[in-house]
């Protein structure tokens, strides 16, 4: 009887493992034909599954965010105040500050890659963050994606911040600060309804 494979399934098995093969060596420094060799697969199967290098990265920047998402939104949900799920934030932030370090270097190297502008590449990065602002809206309960869009900034800016300046950043400091503003903010704008 033939195997029945899930492709679905096997193309993220694929996906996981391409990340620190990424975050090892850059993705402008990766063929196919390495990329294959180091999945043990035949470039015949990784183009089954991906059709070009590219679209092999922006598949795996859209299965990390969804997982990221994910991951993040389970430890925020059952937090009931904007204040505790901002903290828990920075927390989650934390634990997993070089699995983001790794994946904002690969990022920057796959934008530089695909040059500035107009791009599939571009458009893929747009889609990741948009669903990240969306989510952000979600989990921190917020109903204006301008304030999503900053807090997305905000965590972006840390990431890089920290990259540079370790000791000088904190994430649970600025996501004390983050939710000390954000509370004020939303005070404010309500008339001290919230």
């Amino acid at each position: 009887m033939p195997k029945v494979v899930d492709h679905d399934e096997y193309r993220k098995v694929l996906l996981e493992q391409c990340f620190d093969l990424f975050a090892d060596h850059g993705y402008a420094s990766l063929t196919t034909r390495q990329i294959a060799k180091a999945l043990g697969v035949s470039t015949g199967t990784l183009y089954y599954y991906f059709p070009s290098k590219e679209d092999l990265f922006m598949q795996l920047i859209e299965e990390l965010t969804t997982q990221d998402l994910l991951r993040a939104t389970a430890q925020i949900e059952e937090l009931s105040t904007l204040r505790e799920r901002i903290l828990a934030l920075g927390d989650f932030l934390a634990a997993n500050e070089d699995y983001f370090i790794k994946q904002t270097l690969l990022m920057m190297d796959f934008y530089q890659q695909a040059g500035v502008g107009q791009s599939r590449v571009n458009e893929a990065l747009q889609r990741v963050s948009m669903r990240s602002r969306d989510e952000i809206m979600t989990a921190l309960q917020l109903d204006n994606p301008l304030l999503a869009t900053h807090v997305l900034c905000l965590i972006d800016g840390l990431i890089a911040e920290r990259m540079v300046n370790p000791e000088m950043v904190s994430y649970r400091e600025q996501a004390e600060l983050l939710a000390d503003l954000l509370t004020a903010y939303l005070e404010n704008i309500s008339g001290g309804k919230r």
